[in-house]
């Protein structure tokens, strides 16, 4: 007891739990300039799990060293326009010691208008 009232501690604990996906990775991994595991390290760990189905893409940026991402994803988006959205949303969070993973949801809409009979 503590001036008279009981003292306790206590603590909340919160879980996530999603089904273990092959590769860990998802769709796209940013790698910091200082991250523990660098480039080369994840390519070899995308080979291993999922051969040639990643891309490794070096960057001249401040904080990241490359990005490596599905290859599927490169064939339905402009390269360009990938990294600008990713660089864009993780910018404010992002630190050179980091690797993040994204999920990427890409679909696609299509309007046609055709003549009726």
């Amino acid at each position: 007891m503590i001036n008279g009232s009981p003292y306790s501690r206590k603590a909340s604990l919160s879980l996530h739990i999603t089904e273990f996906e092959m590769p860990p990775m998802q769709d796209l991994l940013i790698i910091g300039k200082k991250a523990p595991i660098g480039p080369e390290a994840v390519r070899r760990m995308a080979e291993a799990l999922s051969p040639d189905q990643f891309e490794v893409i070096h960057l001249d940026h401040a904080k990241i060293e490359a990005l490596l991402v599905k290859k599927t994803l490169l064939e339905m988006l402009d390269r360009e326009t990938l990294m600008q959205i990713a660089f864009e949303e993780t910018e404010s969070i992002f630190n050179e010691y980091m690797v993040l993973r994204s999920e990427v949801k890409l679909s696609i809409k299509v309007n046609r208008e055709v003549d009726l009979k």
